[in-house]
C-alpha cells in the first residue's frame, strides 16, 4: 500500500500553527556565552540550547528542520546530539525534516534511506539532491510507500550560485530546475494525499520573487520547503507568493531564530538559555504573523 500520511500531516500542521519551519542548524557559537560556559563540550551546549528552543516554539511552528552538517562537525558527540534532537521533536508530536541533501544511487542510496528513515537518525522527511537522476530517489520512494514518509528535492534553491546550474537553458526548452519540477510533478501524480500533494515535494527558495508566482501556479501538487527567509534576504511577501492560500509549503528560518537573542537590548554576556528561547519564540510568532498578513494581502489583491 502506498501511504503518504506525513505530507498530509504537514499540511494540517501549517493549517493549525502557521507555515514556519524552525531550522535547528545549531552552531556552538549561536548559544549564548553564559550558557556555553556551563558545558565542557560544544555538543552538550548545543543539546541544551536545542531543547530550550524546541520547548519554546513547539506550539507555534509547523515543523522543525535539522541540518546534519552542524552536528557532524562536532564528531560523535555531535551526532548523538543530532539523534536526540530528532527524537525529542518527534516525541513532542511534531514533524522533523532531516536536512541531509543526499544524492546517490542503488545500494548506497538504499543505505542512506535506511539510516535516515529508521533507527536513531529517523526523521519524517529528508532533503535530497536529484542530479544523479531519478533512480537516486527510488530507494527513498520505496520507504515512502511503506511508511508514509516524504522528501524535499532540490529544485530552485536560495543561494546565489543556483544560477550556475539550476538556471541553465535546456535544448528542449526551459531551465534545468524546470526539468526537475516536471519529473517531480510526474511523480506526485502517481499518488496524491487528501490535501492534493505528493509525498515528494521541492525545495524552492524565496529569494527570487520575479518567477515565484509562475512556479507556484505550475507546481500545484508539489509541497514546498522554502528557504531563504530572513538572513538570506527573503521577506514575508516573497514567501507568501510560494504558498497556496497560505499553505502548500513551509518557510524555513534558521539563523534569524537561533540568533534572535543577539538583537535583544540586554547585554549578550547576561543572556540565559531561557532568554534566548523566549527571543526565538517571539521571532517565530512575528515571522508567522508577517507571512499570514502577506498571504491575506496577496489574496485580497487578487480579487
Amino acid at each position: 500500500m502506498y501511504s503518504i500520511d506525513k505530507i498530509d500531516k504537514l499540511y494540517e500542521a501549517v493549517d493549525a500553527r502557521g507555515p514556519v519551519c524552525v531550522g535547528l542548524d545549531t552552531a556552538e557559537a549561536y548559544v549564548p556565552p553564559l550558557e556555553r560556559r556551563k558545558w565542557a563540550r560544544d555538543y552538550q551546549a548545543v543539546w541544551a540550547y536545542n531543547q530550550a528552543l524546541i520547548d519554546a516554539t513547539v506550539d507555534v511552528a509547523a515543523c522543525f528542520k535539522v541540518q546534519i552538517a552542524y552536528y557532524e562537525a562536532m564528531g560523535l558527540g555531535g551526532l548523538d546530539t543530532y539523534a536526540k534532537t530528532l527524537r525529542t521533536i518527534r516525541e513532542r508530536g511534531r514533524l522533523v525534516i532531516a536536512d541531509i541533501k543526499r544524492g546517490d544511487i542503488a545500494d548506497t542510496a538504499a543505505q542512506y534511506a535506511k539510516a535516515h528513515f529508521e533507527g536513531i537518525f529517523e526523521a519524517d522527511f529528508v532533503t535530497l539532491s536529484p542530479y544523479m537522476g531519478m533512480d537516486s530517489l527510488d530507494p527513498w520512494l520505496s520507504y515512502t510507500r511503506r511508511t508514509g514518509k516524504g522528501a524535499f528535492v532540490l529544485m530552485r534553491t536560495s543561494n546565489p550560485g543556483m544560477r550556475d546550474f539550476e538556471y541553465q537553458e535546456l535544448k528542449s526548452g526551459g531551465r534545468l530546475y524546470d526539468a526537475v519540477g516536471d519529473r517531480l510533478t510526474e511523480l506526485a501524480a502517481t499518488r496524491l494525499g487528501k490535501h492534493g500533494y505528493g509525498a515528494f515535494g521541492a525545495v524552492v527558495g524565496c529569494t527570487e520573487r520575479e518567477e515565484a508566482a509562475a512556479i507556484r501556479k505550475k507546481r500545484e501538487t508539489l509541497f514546498f520547503l522554502i528557504p531563504g527567509y530572513g538572513a538570506q534576504g527573503g521577506a514575508a511577501e516573497d514567501a507568501a507568493i510560494l504558498l497556496k492560500n497560505g499553505n502548500g509549503g513551509v518557510v524555513n528560518a534558521s539563523r534569524s531564530i537561533l540568533k534572535a537573542w543577539t538583537t535583544e537590548a540586554q547585554e549578550a554576556a547576561a543572556v540565559t538559555c531561557s532568554d534566548a528561547a523566549e527571543a526565538a519564540r517571539k521571532t517565530v510568532i512575528t515571522m508567522r504573523d508577517a507571512i499570514r498578513a502577506a498571504v491575506t494581502a496577496k489574496t485580497g489583491a487578487c480579487h
